[in-house]
């Protein structure tokens, strides 16, 4: 019997270490804490639907192969709940998936729910049937936002405690973020903002995750919420209490790419530079955003005007390859970091100015062990640091590590393995086939009517990209201009982001604006007839916005005045006569960009092929490619539109949109800014789209492309990405 209790009381007691080693996540002043242990922790964004699910096991091993100790997430709350209490969790936004596969690999979680995302995602993470809750306003004290904010976050927390996923459950999750980003918004409108920072602080600790909460740029967040740093570089960022631990949520590998805009690209040099003067800063939690930033497939990028890729020459390209020499150059210094990792964790670093421009910090704990970090801060020369019994050439805007005082084992300038990867055609030939969608006119069957212009969301909800403004001007015969050859002035103000207008069937012309100046004026002399004349504007979004005070009331479409002038009465405002709206467009209704839908219209091939023309419909079907390279199309004779394979939509194509910047030379010393270091100026800032091979099948494909401006689809070609 006394046996019988003491192997009871034994394993009771290792019930209790099993639960201690599940239920235990904390922080001190130097860092994350699992199972009482302090952590260095390199951490990368990867966000799931970004990719495809065949994708994932290989990303994620290769972020570990790069150091890497966690994976960082948002949660995209319009991809999960598409309309009101419908959820979907499936295919791409499989988010329990992706975190077990996390979890498989050996790696932590960091999982960012906000729900609020920004993330140049579609109005920033948030369905479109949000805006149009009776009384709502995004993020800030307002009862009907909180509710559904509160509803949602909910559900997430509670799906991850179901499948066992936060670390106090033996999951890998070991992170949790309540919004995002949200001080610079709680600056612009005060106590509203104060007030529901307040609200969603106490929410969102009142789940009892079991692990830390953190609030990005936000000096205010309130405990036991750390506050965290996104930024460039964050060597001088300090949480606002003494007793939380400096980290970096994200440390940005080089920016977004906008249609109109250059790409840009971060030395990995500069990236180095900035993680390790962070860490002789103290800092001891490092997430690169992105670490394989992927694609905005379907309509999902933000914005507005933000281009299909999202590379952000992330260590992990696009495509899923390696990104070097950033990726190599990062995993090289992870790995002497983390030898440095006991140290750095239990001591305080000494520094001191051994010249100008030249700062050394030096880490030595009662232990004994010593690290060194000799930087040389000057952009153009090289200098020679003395320090103990050595001396050491620290090239410009540099660091070297020294894990024991002595020996020099990593410096951030020092760039070892390049690998420049290429696109190369696959020769895989394309027989086009096209069908051109007429302009909708004000009596087009399911249209409607009134006498107002309405903004464009309002009306689509967002479903799609195309709105179709319609109205009929009646000209007198004995109007001036019909007379003396003369043309009237049509103008037309758009809240954006893209029109084309049509006079009786024929483009007059096209307007559109860019990220920073999404409105527009077309503004032109058109021929107008004696008698009735169809004006009709397709009015097309680009991506709702994502970032803002109150973003959810920018608007977009003609919200006018439109105004025809030249007239015998001179103006005329057309802006309250009776306009029709068509949503969409008819190619869209009859799902063309599938098998079964093309059916239902007639396509011409050969010599009636149509090109160059606008709204026209291309169709083809190829062969999967042998081997397993990544491939992409390269769109570049092309203008504006979408493109699908086989029905799946693999984004807006825009090669026609030509960057606008003066690019330069590219010099990694000195301050990075996205502005610095820019390509394809000149050129089209997007001109290869990603298709997943998982996406195609093992014989035919079927490959449409819907073009607004009018190419040439001969120059479209199928090309892999190889090194």
């Amino acid at each position: 019997m006394e046996k019988l209790i003491q192997t009871k009381f034994l394993t009771f007691l290792l019930f209790l270490w099993v639960c201690s080693v599940h239920a235990s996540v904390s922080y001190d002043n130097k860092a994350i804490l699992v199972n009482g242990q302090r952590k260095f922790l390199f951490s990368g964004s990867i966000h799931y639907p970004r990719s495809t699910p065949e994708m994932w096991p290989d990303l994620i091993q290769k972020a570990k192969d790069g150091g890497l100790d966690v994976i960082q997430s948002y949660v995209f709350w319009n991809g999960h709940e598409p309309s009101p209490g419908k959820y979907y969790f499936e295919d791409r936004y499989d988010l329990v998936k992706f975190i077990k596969l996390v979890q498989q690999a050996g790696l932590y979680f960091h999982l960012r729910i906000g729900p609020y995302a920004c993330a140049e995602w579609n109005l920033g993470g948030f369905p479109v049937w949000l805006k149009y809750v009776p009384g709502i306003e995004f993020r800030t004290d307002n009862e009907p936002f909180k509710a559904a904010m509160q509803k949602f976050t909910i559900k997430i927390v509670d799906m991850m405690k179901a499948e066992k996923l936060f670390q106090t459950q033996g999951g890998p999750i070991i992170l949790s973020q309540i919004e995002n980003e949200y001080g610079p918004v709680e600056w612009e409108i005060g106590a509203p903002g104060k007030a529901y920072t307040k609200w969603f602080s106490q929410m969102a600790v009142g789940l009892n995750t079991g692990v830390p909460w953190i609030m990005c740029k936000q000096e205010d967040a309130p405990d036991p919420i750390i506050d965290t740093c996104n930024a460039y570089y964050c060597e001088n960022f300090k949480p606002n209490k003494d007793y939380k631990p400096k980290m970096w949520t994200e440390n940005w590998s080089s920016w977004y790419t906008e249609f109109g805009g250059g790409v840009p690209r971060r030395p990995a040099e500069d990236m180095a530079f900035s993680v390790v003067r962070f860490v002789q800063n103290g800092g001891t939690f490092v997430n690169y955003y992105m670490y394989h930033g992927g694609t905005n497939f379907d309509r999902t990028s933000g914005g507005p005007f933000i281009a299909t890729s999202y590379d952000f020459d992330a260590p992990i390209d696009e495509f899923g390859l390696l990104n070097e020499p950033k990726w190599g150059h990062l995993k090289y210094l992870h790995k002497v970091i983390k030898q440095c990792e006991p140290v750095l964790l239990s001591a305080d670093s000494t520094v001191y100015w051994p010249g100008k421009n030249l700062e050394v910090h030096v880490f030595k704990p009662k232990t004994g062990d010593c690290v060194a970090f000799l930087g040389n801060y000057d952009t153009k020369s090289s200098a020679t640091i003395k320090f103990g019994n050595g001396q050491y050439d620290v090239p410009p805007w540099s660091i070297t590590i020294l894990p024991d005082c002595k020996t020099a084992a990593f410096n951030t300038a020092k760039v070892g393995i390049q690998s420049p990867m290429k696109m190369i055609a696959t020769n895989t030939p394309f027989t086009w086939q096209s069908y051109n969608e007429e302009p909708s006119y004000s009596t087009v069957k399911d249209s409607f009517t009134a006498y107002a212009l309405w903004e464009q969301v309002n009306v689509t909800r967002d479903f799609t990209d195309y709105l179709w403004y319609m109205t009929d001007v009646n000209i007198d015969q004995n109007e001036g201009f019909i007379k003396n050859g003369k043309s009237p002035l049509l103008t037309i103000n758009s809240a954006g982001h893209v029109m084309h207008v049509f006079i009786n069937g024929q483009l007059s012309g096209t307007e559109y604006g860019s990220l920073k100046f999404p409105k527009l004026t077309f503004s032109k002399n058109v021929k107008l007839n004696a008698g009735n004349n169809k004006i009709s504007l397709l009015s097309i979004t680009v991506g709702l916005p994502n970032v803002g005070v109150h973003y959810e009331k920018w608007n977009a479409g003609v919200l006018g005045p439109v105004t025809l002038g030249g007239l015998n009465e001179g103006n005329r405002d057309l802006s309250r006569q009776k306009w029709s709206y068509k949503i969409g467009l008819k190619g869209e209704a009859l799902q063309l960009y599938t098998q079964s839908g093309s059916k239902s219209v007639n396509w011409v091939e050969g010599s009636s092929l149509a090109k160059g023309q606008p709204l026209t419909w291309y169709k083809t079907t190829f062969s999967t490619p042998a081997g397993n390279d990544p491939l992409a199309l390269d769109m570049s004779s092309m203008g504006k539109g979408q493109v699908w394979i086989n029905g799946r939509n693999i984004g807006r194509h825009w090669p026609g949109y030509k960057a606008r910047e003066e690019c330069g030379d590219c010099y990694y010393a000195g301050t990075y800014t996205e502005t610095k270091c820019r390509t394809n100026c000149g050129q089209a800032s997007q001109k290869w789209y990603h298709v997943p091979r998982s996406w195609l099948s093992s014989s035919e494909n079927y490959l449409v492309v819907f073009e607004e401006w009018g190419g040439d689809p001969a120059g479209i070609s199928l090309v892999k990405r190889t090194a």
